[in-house]
């Protein structure tokens, strides 16, 4: 059967589906792979749709030290035993797995090997960087921000696991974009608590999703 993205998804999802799944259970599947798989299937809740509170954090900090080890030219990533403890729950990777199969279904048919120099190991150094400084903005407690950053990595991973350079580059581009908005998101909340006291923290995300409808609609 193809190798592909959703397939692999789905087969990590089979081999562990007696219970929850640890981030350890999952690096010791992908780890063969390198790092593009891996990178996929964490930034994954964040990046598509997907309720994930709680998530986000623990995460983003594991992915900057994947970020951090692709920068410094490891081949497979490693994680501290507090990282690879860090659990998935089974109802929560299902519908992970569901959205990402779905998504992967769509999109497959654009993704092949192409544009190699961005994908070589020459070129992973900075993709580590991009990756390390997208996975610090995840991590950034501003609500409904993170989406941007995981995409970045996203596509980071499908571009690596593909070796697919178009991915890697879309990947460059938002990186760019998602740095310019969290610029502007973290001028914008200083000087809204600034004006507005500390005390105005708890209103911040419906000020934020009020904004966001506005500049949908209009």
């Amino acid at each position: 059967m193809e190798n592909t993205l959703s397939r692999n998804l789905e087969d990590i999802i089979k081999n562990n589906d007696k219970g929850d799944i640890t981030v350890t259970k999952i690096t010791e599947q992908v780890k063969e792979k390198g790092f593009g798989l891996f990178l996929v299937i964490l930034s994954l809740p964040s990046a598509l749709p997907i309720p994930a509170p709680g998530y986000s954090t623990p995460f983003g900090i594991i992915l900057m030290t994947i970020g951090i080890q692709m920068a410094l030219g490891r081949e497979t990533p490693w994680l501290p035993v507090w990282a690879g403890k860090v659990t998935l729950k089974q109802k929560f990777a299902k519908k992970i797995a569901k959205a990402g199969c779905t998504f992967f279904g769509k999109i497959e048919y654009l993704i092949k090997p192409r544009f190699s120099v961005l994908t070589n190991k020459g070129s992973r150094s900075l993709l580590g960087m991009l990756v390390a400084l997208m996975a610090v903005l995840m991590i950034f407690p501003i609500p409904l921000t993170n989406t941007a950053p995981a995409m970045v990595i996203f596509l980071i991973g499908i571009g690596l696991s593909e070796d697919d350079g178009l991915f890697i580059l879309g990947s460059y581009i938002i990186g760019l974009l998602a740095l310019l908005l969290y610029i502007f998101v973290i001028y914008w909340v200083t000087t809204f608590l600034l004006e507005q006291g500390l005390d105005a923290w708890d209103q911040l995300e419906e000020v934020i999703k009020g904004k966001l409808k506005n500049s949908f609609s209009s």
